[in-house]
């Protein structure tokens, strides 16, 4: 058993946002239909590390679960076989530019009188509405807009991409599973369907913390901070004798008084030392060279055992080699290899842990169209000619 048995997505989105949403859904049981067009399928196939099984190393991770059905779109014939798909939908995820899917018949009220009990989650660069609606973007560029990416950099430096990840596409993702959750749970009490609008930049703004109010209330500008962080210090990385790398985050006074035990010097929490929040911000600089001069005495390991003995809170800067031996992502399965075409493969593991209805990777990214025909029979009742006949004029 898992949580989500019995709910059918289909997945029409390309690259990461919608499709990563589908991802998780069918982590945890979902039936996730992935449509592709014929012949090239979703451009995530070929984003990354190339593989010999002619797919990449994204693809093969955050393809999971689904299964490949390749429709052209494109020809009426593959949008009515959409339709009849659709009709047995719990969930459609689209992340086209705003007006695709009204081009194609398939607007929400015309959705709604196929399935009234459709969920409709859709996903573009600024949202179904607004002057830039129309305008594509991708996960660069939702950072750049939503404000986190002139955040991310050294003082004075220029501002950078946080982690070269496409960060915004999961959160994005993460958002979109919440959404088509509320949707789920709202449709138990309504018997249907509604439309969940997200836009790329929307779930990387929300996560900026008091970014907004601050401006509001006080006309602050947030500015690059490195590896700072703007209402507490010391709260940074800092540089081990082995050159090895800690990160320690004192968010309150006590912490810090903890810290300063650990660092064998008591008196730096002391009220006319750094003790108080006020006293500590006031004196930045002042207060990050000191714990920096500790760690550079201390090789990582020691650093870090006296912090967790003292109860601060500190890790290591972990490299994916690090994080390949370590044993906290071992015991928590962090890490998890699953066969694929291409032979066992490491992938990050199902998140959250449920202790009733677990999820699971049932299998890894599959082949374009591997799944086109046991579709059509099972879900649309099509008979293997018709199919042959769908393929050999191009539909699917």
């Amino acid at each position: 058993m898992q949580a989500l048995n019995g709910i059918r997505v289909l997945d029409l989105g390309t690259y990461i946002a919608g499709p990563f949403c589908a991802t998780v859904l069918g982590e945890f049981g979902a039936d996730v239909v992935k449509i592709e067009r014929p012949g090239s399928g979703d451009h995530l196939r070929r984003f990354g590390t190339e593989t010999d099984c002619g797919d990449t190393l994204v693809w093969l991770s955050e393809a999971r679960n689904k299964r490949s059905v390749t429709l052209n779109l494109a020809d009426r014939r593959g949008r009515d076989l959409l339709r009849e798909l659709i009709a047995e939908a719990d969930v459609v995820i689209e992340n086209f530019r705003p007006g695709v899917m009204e081009r194609w018949g398939l607007s929400f009220p015309e959705i709604q009188e196929l399935n009234p009990r459709a969920i409709l989650l859709r996903m573009s660069a600024y949202g179904q509405s607004g002057p830039l609606a129309d305008q594509p973007g991708f996960a660069r560029v939702a950072h750049a807009f939503a404000g986190l990416s002139l955040l991310a950099g050294e003082p004075g430096g220029p501002p950078v991409t946080p982690g070269s990840t496409s960060l915004g596409d999961y959160l994005a993702g993460l958002y979109a599973v919440v959404g088509a959750l509320l949707a789920l749970r709202a449709r138990e009490t309504t018997g249907r369907g509604q439309c969940v609008d997200l836009a790329l930049y929307e779930p990387i703004f929300r996560v900026l913390d008091e970014i907004a109010p601050a401006y509001q209330q006080f006309g602050f500008v947030r500015e690059r901070m490195g590896a700072d962080t703007v209402n507490v210090v010391p709260h940074s990385h800092y540089r081990t004798a082995d050159d090895r790398w800690i990160a320690i985050a004192c968010s309150n006074d006590e912490m810090f008084a903890r810290l300063a035990r650990a660092m064998g010097d008591p008196e730096l929490a002391a009220p006319d030392r750094f003790g108080p929040k006020a006293a500590r911000l006031a004196a930045r600089d002042e207060v990050n060279e000191l714990v920096r001069a500790w760690a550079a005495a201390l090789p990582r390991d020691e650093a870090l055992a006296r912090c967790r003995a003292a109860e601060v809170p500190a890790g290591p800067l972990n490299s994916i080699a690090d994080i390949f031996t370590d044993p906290q992502f071992a015991h928590r399965g962090t890490i998890t290899e699953a066969d694929s075409r291409i032979g066992a493969l490491a992938v990050p593991g199902v998140i959250p842990a449920l202790s009733d209805t677990p999820g699971a990777i049932r299998w890894l990214g599959p082949a374009l169209g591997a799944d086109t025909d046991a579709v059509l029979r099972g879900l649309l009742h099509r008979e293997p000619a018709e199919i042959a006949a769908l393929r050999a004029a191009g539909v699917v």
